[in-house]
């Protein structure tokens, strides 16, 4: 069973008139604290990994964005968002595909489709964690994938051991069309992506 990790709470929200006011301070220290973690995979695929605060940003920006300050439009975004937030055993990020250009980015998400279930981390000794993508809702077709995935890395109580112990993390994607081989995670993404796990 996972111990349940800090979600984002209806107390924990700052109201929409505080957060206007907070809003460039807070902006910045989250903007800073998603650098540590971000892991670029290849040219065109980036991983963020999401945790309390970052997903908390994300709520404060979709209440900003939509004026939402009733109490079920607030619980409906807690609702929505807090399944993001990882568990204690495991890592979730957002996936994104990245092609500036509109046309190469159509080609290219034909080429991928299922690229969201061949992207894997690997602690150095264990086997591949591969991702458990959009368990929320499907986001491809036959004709393509979408630009953007939600992904889970479930991880084994002796994975988290040896990553305590300073074992190396590694990432990568197996798709037949977009390759990345074994690449280290860096030293200070791999310390931030520690606080996930319990």
């Amino acid at each position: 069973m996972n111990t349940t990790m800090a979600h984002v709470t209806r107390e924990s929200l700052m109201p929409l008139e505080t957060y206007a006011k907070s809003r460039p301070e807070f902006r910045a220290r989250v903007m800073a604290h998603k650098k540590d973690r971000t892991l670029q995979l290849g040219d065109h695929v980036t991983l963020i990994f999401e945790d309390e605060l970052t997903i908390r940003y994300q709520i404060q920006e979709m209440l900003r964005a939509e004026r939402i300050f009733e109490e079920e439009g607030i619980n409906d975004e807690l609702e929505a968002y807090n399944p993001l937030i990882p568990d204690g055993s495991n890592w979730k990020a957002t996936m994104m595909i990245e092609y500036p250009d509109e046309n190469e980015r159509r080609i290219w998400l034909a080429k991928l489709i299922g690229i969201e279930d061949k992207v894997w981390l690997q602690v150095a000794g264990h086997d591949r964690s591969y991702a458990i993508a959009d368990e929320d809702l499907e986001r491809e077709n036959d004709e393509k994938t979408s630009s953007v995935h939600f992904l889970r890395f479930e991880l084994t109580a002796a994975m988290v051991a040896a990553l305590r112990g300073g074992a190396v993390l590694e990432a990568g994607v197996d798709h037949h069309n977009y390759r990345v081989e074994a690449r280290p995670v860096s030293a200070v993404t791999q310390m931030s992506l520690l606080q996930d796990l319990r």
